[in-house]
């Protein structure tokens, strides 16, 4: 039986990338490349099972640690703009007084009507006029615009 074990390695292969297949996420793919490194083990002669684990555990771990850095950056440069970005650096007009200690605000900004908070914690009065910073989730951060 341990002179097969590429058969139990050649199996984790095929069910890592299955799994990376159906994640498409980069989950697993690094799995697939220890295992790989220990069938490569396995045929070339390396028989004991403990010498193919850890193998398989520092290749994992060695391709995991070089391009886990370098998919993250790419993953982060994958944003896709959504139509809630077309309101932020928008001018809008408080329709319900800004008070993020009362859990209140509201702006309307571009037709639509937004639950506003301020970045800063200040106060800001119904009717005056607002920029807005960004977006976080259902609420749309807002900033007194300057005096012209």
């Amino acid at each position: 039986m341990l002179e097969r074990t590429w058969i139990i390695w050649l199996i984790l292969l095929v069910g890592s990338l299955l799994l990376e297949a159906l994640s498409m996420q980069l989950f697993s793919i690094w799995f697939a490349v220890g295992a790989l490194a220990s069938i490569i083990a396995s045929l070339l002669g390396v028989e004991d099972i403990w010498l193919q684990i850890v193998i398989f555990v520092l290749v994992t771990g060695i391709s995991l640690a070089a391009t886990r850095p370098l998919v993250k950056k790419l993953q982060m440069k994958k944003s896709e703009p959504t139509n809630a970005d077309r309101y932020v650096g928008q001018n809008a007009i408080v329709i319900e007084e800004i008070n993020n200690v009362k859990g209140t605000g509201a702006v309307k900004v571009l037709g639509s009507t937004w639950t506003a908070r301020t970045q800063d914690g200040s106060i800001i009065s119904e009717g005056a006029s607002v920029k807005t910073l960004s977006i976080e989730g259902v609420k749309i951060y807002v900033e007194q615009a300057p005096s012209n």
